[in-house]
């Protein structure tokens, strides 16, 4: 069965490695651009389904892997930083806050006539953040491809007060459990 990740994000691609050592990553050319009055939970569902299913589009016979993730905080949405500037803003607005990272995955095969979704929420409490801190944080980590600036798989776990997931895999970018369920699904044997 071949196997498409429709991401070029190394995080997912990692993720993903503990579940295959065989499958292809390919960059889904989708504007993720959040549509006016949507909500977090319908922009995470929308875009992990639309990255798999541009994938799946152009190799029907494959089996095709797509994840989004984003947070609200203060009316928000929060997605990459994408500069440290834009990185420092994000975390002294989370600073102190309980917020959800919502994170989503589709599994979508033409052939096989195939479209699989679930979004797996992830309550975090940031602890409160000095100025200092966060500049620290940003020149070690250089969080810029995170939605909300960090990184909880390395020194971003420091930031955090608590985490209430059911996934612990789904802040990292790639809710593994939902995956496998997903994957097992759709014929594929895991383990």
């Amino acid at each position: 069965m071949r196997i498409i990740l429709a991401s070029t994000s190394i995080y997912r691609k990692q993720l993903l490695q503990r579940l295959f050592n065989d499958f292809e990553c390919l960059a889904p050319a989708v504007d993720e651009t959040p549509f006016a009055q949507e909500s977090v939970s319908t922009m995470v569902d929308r875009l992990a389904l639309a990255k798999a299913g541009i994938i799946a589009d152009q190799h029907p016979e494959a089996v095709v892997i797509g994840s989004d993730q984003s947070l609200l905080a203060d009316g928000k949405i929060l997605g990459k930083a994408g500069n440290a500037d834009a990185a420092a803003a994000q975390l002294q607005l989370l600073s102190g806050r309980e917020v959800v990272f919502e994170t989503a995955v589709a599994l979508v095969s033409r052939n096989r006539d195939i479209s699989l979704q679930r979004r797996v929420p992830t309550l975090v409490r940031f602890r409160h953040l000095n100025h200092t801190e966060i500049q620290r944080y940003i020149e070690r980590e250089s969080p810029f491809d995170c939605a909300g600036s960090f990184k909880a798989e390395a020194l971003g776990i420091s930031l955090f007060e608590w985490i209430k997931a059911d996934d612990p895999t789904a802040l990292i970018g790639l809710p593994l459990i939902a995956t496998a369920e997903l994957l097992r699904s759709a014929g594929c044997q895991i383990p």
